[in-house]
């Protein structure tokens, strides 16, 4: 049982830019990348390890191998894999969408629903994204808004800035916007209702498809629930706050600067993401140097083990 370094599947979305290639070391022949998914058991892109005794295998091989006890006890209470931890870098807007919950996509779509959380990384001035709606509409309206391409007008567009932190349940209509990169914790799930476009055409030359029947089923046709700030906490070598935990996940931010001592105990396995600086993660005889874009995966019940750098990580666990 080591620390695993992991190489992220991408994706080359037509909205995606340059710079997870440029400055996060990610690698695809593609020539956008849009997404990297850094902690990924999804059928849709798997991450593999790089490091160490099961170095090439699969994320999901390693996980048939070794068995649900390196999820930890809430991890294995899990149908699947529970998380999905990606980066993705938005050069332009995201479609406005909707994900559905458990209830609705395992029945409908074979797979959880999506409940999310995103950490803003980094921003361009004056980007925007879309949170819920202004007001509360009906469903009525919702699909009138569609049909004649006047749902921006309803929508909640608030600005963005570097470290700000979005909730979003499953239910909240959603869109990323141009000029933002940012760090996502979610179900381990891949459906999305997309209700609006911007009238884009994707590599077939045809508008992407929409998918209003099904997002008129599941959005909450209302203003966002924001996810209530907590206070940062004073640890030996880092700083760590609270970020968003749920059912399905916590997310917790670490400000390094010196040695953080952290423990993947029994309960749950740990997933690192370097997203600012660099460090060094040792865990027993096992070292690992860490760069701005590192994603490691740590087995629960590999006990203590320091991250010790500048910089900035964030640590997800369920």
């Amino acid at each position: 049982m080591y620390p695993m370094q992991l190489i992220a599947p991408c994706k080359d979305y037509l909205w995606g830019g340059t710079r997870l290639r440029e400055e996060f070391g990610k690698t695809s022949d593609k020539e956008k990348i849009a997404e990297s998914w850094e902690l990924s058991c999804h059928k849709d892109g798997v991450s593999r390890i790089a490091n160490g005794k099961y170095a090439g295998m699969l994320l999901t091989e390693y996980l048939e191998h070794a068995g649900k006890a390196v999820l930890g006890t809430r991890g294995a209470a899990f149908r699947y894999f529970p998380v999905l931890i990606k980066l993705i870098d938005a050069k332009d807007n995201l479609s406005v969408q909707v994900h559905p919950d458990n209830e609705y996509a395992l029945r409908v779509e074979g797979e959880y629903g999506k409940t999310e959380m995103w950490y803003i990384v980094d921003c361009e001035p004056g980007a925007k994204l879309i949170y819920g709606f202004a007001q509360e509409i009906t469903k009525e309206e919702f699909r009138r808004r569609i049909a004649d391409n006047t749902l921006l007008e309803a929508v909640h567009q608030v600005p963005v800035h570097k470290g700000d932190v979005f909730f979003i349940a499953a239910g909240t209509l959603h869109a990323i916007g141009a000029g933002i990169l940012i760090a996502e914790i979610q179900q381990n799930s891949n459906t999305t209702y997309r209700v609006y476009d911007y009238g884009r055409v994707g590599a077939d030359g045809k508008p992407r498809a929409l998918h209003i029947d099904k997002a008129a089923e599941v959005t909450r046709l209302a203003p966002a629930k924001p996810y209530p700030a907590s206070p940062p906490r004073e640890h030996a070598g880092y700083t760590e706050t609270l970020l968003a935990g749920c059912e399905y996940f916590t997310a917790r931010r670490l400000d390094l600067h010196g040695a953080a001592k952290l423990d993947a105990d029994e309960a749950s396995f740990h997933h690192i993401l370097l997203t600012e600086g660099h460090a060094v993660l040792t865990a027993g005889e096992d070292t690992l140097t860490l760069k701005k874009g590192a994603s490691v995966f740590l087995p629960a019940g590999l006990g203590t083990y320091t991250l010790d750098g500048t910089g900035q990580a964030i640590l997800t666990t369920v």
